[in-house]
């Protein structure tokens, strides 16, 4: 059965719950019944072997598991005498049979269809008197692996949770990324690696902290399997919503994946892969989501682990914790020397601009620029993710930049590469080609400045371009008459007494001098200022569209004029008609 015909088979279950399901609640039944059918036939062989080999076992009190998995050939086992074809062969019975079956399945899996809370689902298909039904159909279709590979039934089950996604697209967003930016984002991480992903036997791994229902991990082992057969991506993940999560954890199964090295819970406050260093991260974090609920471990963290810690640089602000999120995946990094790492995040435009000079927002930019870790970000259209149509922006990020990037940053605005979709899906109006994935990548991958149409696409910057220091400027305290008012006691007897009514700040370039640009741009506008030196910070902010705005003259008076005359003409002519 091809695989095109095989989710249509699977998605004709719908047809049965239509009416008692809403449509966006068909996948909470489709989902974990087509998991449970794989793995059914999956274990099917080696059954018999496995149910004596665990009664042999348990006669000798001995932990059966290791012996089970062993006997199964799989990372998984189940324990009991019932199978698929049995439970329809007791129709009376078959709600207890169905979850006494699931229950003996190892622990692992259980925990899948746990999160799924398929056993509210059993319940429900049995009240409305369809549960006979769905599981005659899934029985029908062989889903064993000699009739449907690892990599096919991978992609059936990719196809399915993008089709449930997309028809429950009010949340879809939440845990779901549009495949071609996930394209994009895997073909930016691995391009400048393709020479060391295409030797024979390589290894590497891949995580996402917010790993949804896996996309981003699937698109990455396809892209490597499609390169190198004889390579391997070993997978890991987390994930805080527990359907996703589980989602997550059956697509890593039904591929062979070990689906212990995916993790469930908040990442920020409970980071399950500690002390675990990783080749290659992508991850689409919440947008402008806060972070109150796990503000008291992240602090903890920060204060009492400092650069020890994931959040070492600085915090952002409470209202948004996309950028925790950025540093989470640094912690994640290899050393240098064992390799490195490169990775891929997507977040929204206030990780570029907000908070000046010494905030939390611009110390974490400030880490990425001078540990010379940011590689590229590119700005993707507007309306392409399915909750949201604001502006997103791609961070390509490296502790093993090559010889040529190192110390530059290459920001490229790929805002106009789209084609409108022929249907919405929420907020997703647009969508990227193969043809703009492809052009993106090259263009990174040239790095080099270029432009498109007239408008610069890609341009490339010093690290210290993003870099100021933020200046006070002072201006003296008078009094009524006028006259300066001197500091009579502590450390500043003597000097004049600042106004803080008249204070100011001025942003000064890296590579400025400070008393230069004072002279030039302060002094000659308020010669009686001078700089708190004490006062002056350090801070980095990306001004992305600055850089790519393109000055559209205004049109000349003579023309304005013309089209006036010609508006007003046709005024005339209509007033004219009217009163004829």
């Amino acid at each position: 059965m091809s695989q095109q015909n095989l989710s249509a088979f699977i998605w004709s279950v719908a047809d049965l719950l239509r009416g008692d399901y809403k449509q966006s609640d068909y996948g909470k039944v489709i989902l974990p019944f087509t998991v449970l059918r794989r793995l059914d036939c999956t274990l099917e062989k080696t059954k018999l072997a496995v149910l004596n080999a665990y009664t042999e076992k348990q006669a000798m009190g001995i932990n059966p598991e290791p012996f089970l998995i062993r006997e199964s050939h799989q990372s998984f086992y189940n324990t009991s005498t019932l199978d698929m074809n049995k439970l329809i062969g007791d129709q009376d019975h078959i709600r207890e049979n169905l979850f006494s079956y699931i229950q003996t399945f190892s622990p692992a899996v259980r925990d899948i269809f746990e999160r799924f809370e398929f056993h509210t689902q059993i319940d429900r298909l049995h009240k409305a008197g369809l549960l006979y039904q769905v599981t005659e159909k899934f029985v029908q279709i062989d889903l064993h692996p000699e009739a449907v590979d690892n990599h096919q039934m991978g992609l059936v089950f990719e196809e399915l949770i993008r089709k449930f996604a997309e028809i429950s697209n009010e949340t879809a967003g939440e845990h779901f990324t549009p495949r071609e930016v996930i394209q994009l984002m895997v073909n930016l991480i691995f391009i400048e690696d393709d020479e060391v992903l295409s030797k024979p036997g390589v290894v590497r791994t891949i995580y996402d902290p917010t790993a949804g229902t896996g996309g981003m991990l699937s698109v990455a082992g396809e892209y490597l399997e499609e390169h190198n057969p004889q390579a391997r991506l070993s997978m890991f993940g987390q994930e805080l919503n527990a359907e996703s999560y589980a989602i997550c954890k059956a697509d890593m199964l039904i591929k062979g994946q070990d689906i212990s090295n995916i993790i469930y819970g908040n990442t920020l406050s409970d980071d399950g892969h500690t002390h675990k260093r990783f080749d290659y991260m992508l991850s689409n974090p919440p947008f402008g989501v806060e972070w109150k609920k796990v503000e008291k471990e992240v602090r903890k963290e920060h204060e009492q682990q400092g650069e020890n810690g994931r959040f070492g640089p600085g915090l952002p602000r409470v209202s948004d914790g996309s950028m925790l999120f950025l540093l989470h995946l640094i912690s994640k990094m290899r050393p240098k020397n064992e390799g490195g790492s490169r990775f891929g995040i997507v977040l929204n435009g206030s990780p570029l601009f907000t908070g000046g000079a010494g905030s939390g927002e611009s110390e974490i930019r400030r880490y990425v620029l001078e540990e010379d870790l940011l590689e590229a970000i590119v700005a993707l259209p507007t309306d392409m993710f399915y909750n949201t149509g604001i502006s997103t922006y791609i961070w390509i990020v490296s502790n093993r930049k090559p010889k040529h990037r190192q110390g530059k940053v290459q920001l490229i605005d790929a805002s106009d590469l789209w084609q409108k979709m022929r249907k919405s899906l929420g907020s997703k109006r647009k969508e990227l080609t193969l043809e703009h994935i492809d052009e993106i990548t090259q263009i990174f991958g040239s790095f080099k400045e270029t432009e498109k149409n007239g408008k610069p696409i890609s341009l490339i910057f010093d690290n210290t371009d993003f870099g100021y220091r933020s200046i006070t400027i002072e201006r003296p305290l008078r009094d009524e008459y006028g006259k300066i008012v001197i500091v009579e006691k502590g450390k500043q007897k003597g000097k004049q007494q600042p106004d803080s009514s008249l204070r100011d700040t001025e942003n000064v370039p890296l590579d400025e001098d400070i008393n230069t640009y004072f002279k030039r741009q302060v002094l000659p506008h308020v010669p009686d200022a001078w700089v708190d030196v004490e006062k002056t910070k350090i801070g980095y902010e990306i001004p992305f569209n600055r850089h790519f705005y393109v000055f559209q003259p205004s049109r000349s008076l003579e023309e304005i004029d013309a089209d006036l005359m010609g508006v007003t003409d046709r005024i005339r002519s209509m007033l004219g008609e009217l009163m004829a």
